[in-house]
């Protein structure tokens, strides 16, 4: 299927097509209009200069004139006209030498008859006008070629100008067309701004007040339904927020007790340890929950400038490694800057290091490193890989691989949400492939900072 044009340039196209079409119609009426009014007028003026030179031609051949030849010779108006006087038995010329035998058979035929006859032709690559009227003394009859070389030059000229004019004209309407999309669709242009703000996250969005009466009801309901949005956004993080930490009291007192009771496992019977496994296990995922649903609830409160700085993300990916006491697996040839949030970039490699732990058998590699604008950071682990059809979706809250470590612990399904949400928010993206050798290699691409 081929690609569509856009919007403007379909109006450009459409109003570059109309002009040209409507010049185009406009350049050849004018052009038929000018070229019949002056071939006309110069027919009219050589068939009147013609009727009165055939009259003295006449004149001199029934007076049995001596000076004919000099008559002939007068007569010519330039060194391109040409007269020719059939006589029965012989031909007569002045001017420009022309064989009778180059013009038209019909029109010297026509001449024998006795009727008047005019045409146009080239004789000598010189364009004329041939004039033919009978000469009654003697049965012959009368040639004149009017040259008709300024005449084709106007015309020339004249087509030359139209073309122009033509062309000028479409693309003076493309020209229109593109300055009047433009204008037309920057309402639109904004709109599609403010939308794909709100789709990155950015609730805050707006269109700007608008005066044009047809555009001012579009921008209130964008607003509105944009405020709405926030503040059902709002209400949910608030919600989150406060659900967290509702539950951590209890939650903090079910995990001590579970940890007393754990003390003291040996005094418990079989089934009742395999119980308080059971029980210590789900406690911790819950407080996994809780906190990564309080950093989610943050985030959505914070603005998103708030605490940004000037950061290497290699030297970030070092201090998390050392704070884990895990193996510098680090591949950073240069400083890679970002301006970005330290501690969301904490949180995003960390729970990167403990979805390799917890479903890939941990970390192998990570590479951080600059190139045409981008800092890429990647995750490499020695797990099964990531099917193609799961890529995307891991990606959403509550999703949750097949654990590998860790005992039997899964994750709160929301870290790898929280990666992609804090990555968002920096402008950035987050996404899965295949590590060369086998397993699942974690990008992460951010701004490079200037």
């Amino acid at each position: 299927m081929s690609k569509r044009w856009s919007l403007r340039w379909r109006v450009t196209a459409a109003l570059g097509a109309g002009s040209l079409l409507i010049v185009s119609v406009l350049a050849v009426t004018t052009w038929n209009l000018a070229t019949n009014y002056l071939l006309d007028q110069r027919e009219q003026a050589a068939v009147r200069q013609a009727q009165l030179n055939v009259r003295l031609v006449d004149a001199a051949i029934r007076d049995r004139s001596p000076g004919l030849d000099e008559l002939l010779t007068g007569l010519t108006t330039g060194p391109d006209s040409s007269i020719l006087v059939y006589q029965p038995g012989r031909w007569l010329t002045s001017g420009r030498q022309v064989p009778p035998q180059t013009l038209p058979a019909e029109l010297l035929d026509l001449g024998r008859a006795g009727e008047p006859a005019r045409q146009r032709l080239a004789v000598g690559g010189v364009p004329v006008l041939a004039v033919v009227l009978p000469v009654v003394s003697e049965g012959g009859f009368y040639v004149e070629l009017f040259p008709l070389v300024e005449l084709d030059r106007t015309m020339r000229f004249l087509s030359v100008v139209l073309t122009a004019a033509t062309v000028a004209g479409g693309l003076l309407g493309g020209g229109l067309g593109w300055w009047a999309s433009r204008r037309a669709l920057r309402p639109l242009t904004t709109l599609t701004s403010a939308a794909s703000r709100i789709a990155a996250g950015d609730h805050s969005a707006r269109l700007p007040a608008q005066t044009d009466p047809d555009l001012a009801p579009l921008a209130a309901t964008f607003n509105a339904t944009a405020q709405a949005l926030e503040h059902r956004v709002q209400q949910d993080a608030r919600f989150a927020g406060d659900v967290s930490h509702e539950l951590r009291s209890p939650l903090t007192t079910m995990a001590n007790a579970a940890e007393v009771l754990d003390r003291r496992r040996d005094a418990l019977p079989a089934p009742a340890r395999r119980a308080l496994d059971l029980l210590v296990a789900e406690i911790r995922r819950f407080q996994r929950m809780v906190v990564d649903l309080l950093e989610i609830s943050r985030a959505r409160q914070e603005s998103d400038e708030q605490a940004w700085e000037l950061v290497d993300l290699g030297d970030v990916v070092r201090r998390v490694l050392e704070h884990r006491n895990q193996p510098d697996v680090l591949d950073a040839p240069g400083p890679a800057l970002v301006l970005a949030d330290r501690r969301r970039l904490d949180r995003v490699v960390g729970n990167l290091l403990d979805n390799a732990d917890r479903y890939a058998g941990g970390v192998v590699r990570i590479a951080v490193t600059a190139h045409d604008g981008k800092v890429r950071m990647e995750v490499d682990d020695q797990g099964p890989g990531v099917p193609d059809e799961l890529r995307s979706r891991i990606f959403e809250r509550f999703t949750r691989g097949q654990a590998r470590g860790r005992g039997d612990e899964t994750g709160s399904g929301l870290g790898l949400a929280i990666v992609a949400d804090h990555i968002a928010r920096h402008g950035g993206t987050a996404e899965v492939a295949d590590r060369p050798g086998g397993g699942a290699r974690f990008v992460v691409e951010l701004p490079e900072a200037e």
